[in-house]
């Protein structure tokens, strides 16, 4: 079946070229994008329903940049736990930037649902209002803020693939020098 898939998805470095990389990094990018988007939801409903409740849009950015702190520990942990080829400071920088023309991305179909098309009270019902906040923003926004996510994690903030040594995918090379060394 690997040998059908598109060559950008065969992992080079595997033996054999038997895994593929970044399909697996894709699905752990999406494990933690769920991940982050229940605690947007979780955090952005309790503040909307409680202290900001005429601030819907103010509650959506603060729930997402709550989530992107999440996020950023566990993408550089996990997700893309052997990408890197930054310093640890400047490639915090980058996810934080990459993260709030993300956040801005991701505003945008709520803004526009709120104030251009007024999909708000009293012009519309508040189970219409609340159901064109969660179509806008927590669907349509996310979709694309995680789009671009996607392609800037991979393009500046984790550019080199291999650039970090995980315990269980050493190189073979970082494998036969302890052996000889254990000699």
């Amino acid at each position: 079946m690997l040998r059908t898939a598109p060559a950008s998805f065969v992992d080079k470095a595997a033996p054999g070229g038997a895994r593929t990389g970044k399909r697996r990094e894709l699905l752990r990018f999406a494990t933690v994008g769920l991940a982050a988007f229940v605690l947007t939801l979780g955090t952005n409903y309790g503040l909307k329903l409680t202290v900001l409740q005429a601030k819907p849009v103010t509650a959506l950015a603060i729930a997402t940049v709550v989530a992107t702190a999440f996020a950023y520990l566990l993408s550089r942990r996990w997700a893309f736990h052997t990408r890197g080829g930054r310093r640890r400071l400047h490639e915090a920088a980058l996810f934080f930037t990459v993260n709030a023309i993300a956040v801005t991305i991701n505003l945008c179909p709520p803004l526009i649902s709120r104030y251009v098309l007024r999909l708000e009270v009293p012009e519309v019902s508040f189970p219409a209002q609340e159901i064109a906040d969660f179509v806008s923003g927590m669907l349509l926004g996310t979709a694309a803020g995680s789009a671009f996510r996607w392609w800037g994690y991979r393009r500046w903030v984790f550019p080199v693939a291999g650039a970090r040594q995980t315990s269980a995918g050493r190189s073979r090379a970082a494998r036969s020098a302890s052996s000889i060394r254990s000699r």
